[in-house]
């Protein structure tokens, strides 16, 4: 599998070259590689959906690092919109970039990177590995949607997305390492085992809460969620194919993943499963009714694909079997549905020159395969039969009717007014874009195969997908046996399949349909294009980033000032601010610490200790230096005590090169320190500052270095290999043969310091003579260099 990972990303350093030559090949190889990837998938698939399939690579085994992956239904699953459906975007992406496009060689590329990111996220095993991929998906979706920025619109979309997810994410790593911490492990499997058996951290229930709210706010944010969800909307401006891909088939599906992979977990946690749920539910209606007042027939899809992704949050954060089987239905049948739209959607504004449904007129007579692939996908999304989303969406009334309850039935009340919007929706789409609204049909190119092929067969999957609802099961069923069955014998038993008895899933099946035509029919009126009232998720993100901008040019405003008292300051107060209440509480002083280990520490120590308060007490910039050099050969010597000659030279050659330094510099300014007025009013301050930082700085040096009872875990290979190296001593041994790259690196900083130096030396020796006129070499005057140097 990491074989598999790594040759996308192989790939993808390729294909800008192979664009170059031709344009489709480059496109071409993009799609035979992710079509591989599903054949690979499929023979695989009898040991996925068994015991599964997994792959490790240790990354640094003494710290517990490593690249995990496993292959089970859940990743099968996706495998087959990342690959499959991805391996039919690439070949519609190539006759969609035109031959003067410059964005094709880099959209080329950097969908087959994003491929291999999103493959080695579905297929993580631990969630440190997901982490890695999750941020890698963000960055190249950022990249994506972008393009070369050239366009405002594409840098804002871009921006948007990227600062959501990545502050999402980074609010995820907080989560993870909590967890992490708390389990002992980040291996999912082992996880989940702890979970079920109630041994992950039972004594600290509200650490292992804050822990899951982390993880689900990264979850809620990349899978577009109330109130995060503005971001994919706008994603839009993003070319069709990436629209897609990203935006339907896979990106924005991580979160759902995500919150499936720890659901077996933690979905009976009310802290996991009632944000997931409550959320779902409201992004479900909201972007329904989104939908609906949209005139552009690919942010209609964006905002349905909105709400599709809360139906899913609530499948899998429900927690129960059948939920779990409607949930991978769900998951297969919104790429197959979702895809072949936003192609249609594509292949019209390559015809028509618009996508906006009040121009668009009568197309469906000029054009009526791309009517009837986009009326067979819409179908699916309504929930219509033989098409799978009708599966899944029986599957999903059926569960929360047998699970009953409360939960159960405003589970389903919910779901039901969902799917309402979403009939309606399809309506508004299928109207907008095909029927005949004018006097005046809209003219149309033909629509090439390469176009209109990919679309066709990711439609026609889905009807099949319906058809072989068992094979779908198959896949499902793994995924979904060990969660609960929640509901009567029956819940036990049920199966994915096209028909089973009628019943309330069915009725509600039905009242959707009916209630979502009407309100097409009659609620264009009630939906309007005005703004829904004074509340808007975008308005907010708007507002937030604008504060934010405003709070950092205050802030900024404020400390930036071109003092170097005021940054020290601030750097010293942030540290007493943030670590130091956590040492002053926890921090223990260990009870064997010695005043000083050898005789010859007390004599040098006092040095460094009298020549830092002469220093606080100096008048003069050269007595000043010296004082400061004086600080440094005093702690070289106190190296030289405790053993480490080599410390003891680079901090001699150090202090020497910055003495000398700071002495030609101060060639250029005055003798003494300015003292204003004001000094003594802020001498105080400065000296309390001063005061607990260096105690706080001291005292975490005493506590952190008595908190290690052990060597570190790397120590041992360094000792181990020392004598092959013909070292008796472990530090030379690490700084010659071990790290001697690390070694050449500061000789060269050294060698550019001395360099430095000595042309700072040569270059204010005396003033130059050129064309009769006397260039200043930066030296002061005698008097001037008698008085620095006293």
């Amino acid at each position: 599998m990491l074989a598999v990972v790594a040759a996308h990303l192989v790939l993808a350093l390729c294909l800008p070259a192979l664009a170059r030559y031709h344009r489709r090949v480059a496109f071409g190889a993009g799609a035979a590689l992710l079509a591989g990837t599903l054949v690979w998938a499929a023979v695989q698939a009898p040991v996925a959906l068994g015991p599964g399939l997994s792959d490790h690579l240790a990354w640094a085994p003494e710290l517990g690092l490593s690249l995990s992956l496993r292959m089970d239904g859940l990743a099968l699953a996706m495998i087959v919109l990342v690959s499959g459906v991805g391996a039919l975007i690439m070949i519609y992406a190539a006759w969609y970039f035109g031959p003067r496009s410059t964005d094709a060689a880099r959209s080329a590329a950097l969908l087959v990177a994003f491929a291999g990111m999103m493959l080695g996220l579905v297929l993580a095993d631990d969630l440190l590995t997901l982490y890695v991929f999750w941020e890698l998906t963000s960055l190249t979706s950022f990249l994506l949607v972008g393009q070369g920025g050239q366009y405002r619109e594409n840098r804002r979309a871009a921006v948007q997305a990227l600062v959501v997810t990545v502050f999402g994410g980074l609010a995820m790593l907080l989560g993870i390492v909590l967890l992490g911490q708390l389990a002992g492990t980040y291996s999912i499997p082992e996880l989940t085992a702890a979970a079920t058996a109630g041994t992950l951290a039972p004594d600290r229930p509200v650490a292992l809460g804050v822990a899951l709210v982390l993880i689900l706010l990264g979850a809620l944010t990349k899978s577009a969620q109330l109130p995060f969800h503005p971001w994919l909307p706008y994603a839009m401006a993003a070319p069709t194919p990436i629209s897609a891909y990203l935006h339907a088939a896979s990106m924005v599906k991580a979160g759902v993943v995500l919150v499936a992979r720890l659901g077996p977990a933690f979905a009976a946690q009310p802290v996991w499963w009632v944000p997931v749920m409550v959320l779902g539910l409201a992004t479900m209606v909201v972007g329904g009714w989104r939908a609906m007042r949209q005139t552009d027939l690919k942010r209609l899809l964006a905002f349905g694909t909105v709400s599709q992704l809360g139906f899913l949050m609530v499948l899998f954060g429900a927690g129960t079997r059948v939920a779990a089987l409607a949930g991978i239905a769900m998951l297969l049948a919104h790429g197959l549905f979702k895809a072949p739209l936003f192609m249609v959607v594509g292949a019209i504004d390559k015809a028509c020159g618009t996508r906006d449904l009040r121009e668009l007129c009568g197309l469906g007579r000029r054009r009526r395969g791309l009517a009837v692939v986009a009326t067979l996908a819409g179908l699916s999304m309504a929930g219509l039969p033989p098409m799978l989303g009708f599966v899944g969406k029986e599957a999903a009334f059926e569960a929360f009717v047998l699970e009953g309850g409360v939960r159960g039935w405003v589970t389903a009340t919910g779901l039901v007014a969902g799917s309402l919007l979403t009939v309606a929706y399809t309506a508004r789409f299928l109207w907008g874009a095909f029927s005949t609204k004018g006097l005046h049909p809209t003219g149309g190119d033909p629509v090439p195969l390469g176009l209109s092929g990919p679309a066709w067969l990711c439609a026609l999957t889905g009807i099949a997908a319906g058809i072989a609802a068992p094979l779908v099961q198959e896949i499902a069923a793994s995924y979904a046996a060990p969660l609960p069955p929640a509901g009567d014998a029956y819940a036990a038993r049920y199966e994915l399949a096209l028909w089973h008895e009628p019943g309330l899933p069915l009725l509600f099946t039905a009242v959707a349909l009916a209630g979502g035509l009407a309100l097409h029919h009659w609620g264009r009126a009630l939906t309007g294009h005005a703004p829904v009232g004074h509340l808007s998720a975008q308005r907010g993100y708007e507002a937030v980033v604008t504060g934010l901008e405003r709070t950092a040019i205050t802030v900024t405003g404020r400390l930036q000032i071109g003092s170097l008292p005021v940054y020290l300051g601030c750097i010293l107060a942030t540290l007493i601010a943030l670590p130091g209440p956590v040492l002053a509480l926890t921090g223990t002083v260990p009870t064997d610490q010695l005043p000083y280990h050898s005789i010859m520490q007390v004599p040098v120590g006092l040095m460094v200790v009298v020549a830092a308060i002469a220093l606080c007490l100096a008048h003069r910039r050269f007595t000043a230096v010296l004082l400061v050099g004086a600080v440094g050969y005093g702690i070289g010597g106190l190296f030289v005590i405790d053993g480490a000659p080599d410390l003891a030279l680079a901090q001699f050659l150090v202090e020497t090169l910055t003495l000398v330094a700071f002495v030609f510099v101060l060639r250029r300014l005055p003798a003494h320190f300015d003292e204003p007025d004001t000094e003594r009013r802020v001498r105080a301050p400065k000296a309390a500052v001063a005061a607990v930082g260096g105690v706080l700085v001291a005292g975490t040096a005493v506590v952190l270095s008595g908190a290690r009872t052990l060597p570190p875990a790397t120590t041992g290979p360094f000792i181990a290999g020392a004598p092959e190296a013909g070292a008796t001593n472990l530090i030379s041994a690490i700084l010659v043969d071990f790290r001697a790259l690390d070694t050449v690196g500061e000789i060269t900083v050294l060698l550019i310091c001395a360099a430095g130096t000595a042309s700072l030396v040569l270059a204010t020796r005396y003033d130059k003579r050129k064309g009769g006129t006397v260039v200043s070499s930066g030296s002061g005057s005698p008097q001037h260099e008698e008085e620095v140097l006293g």
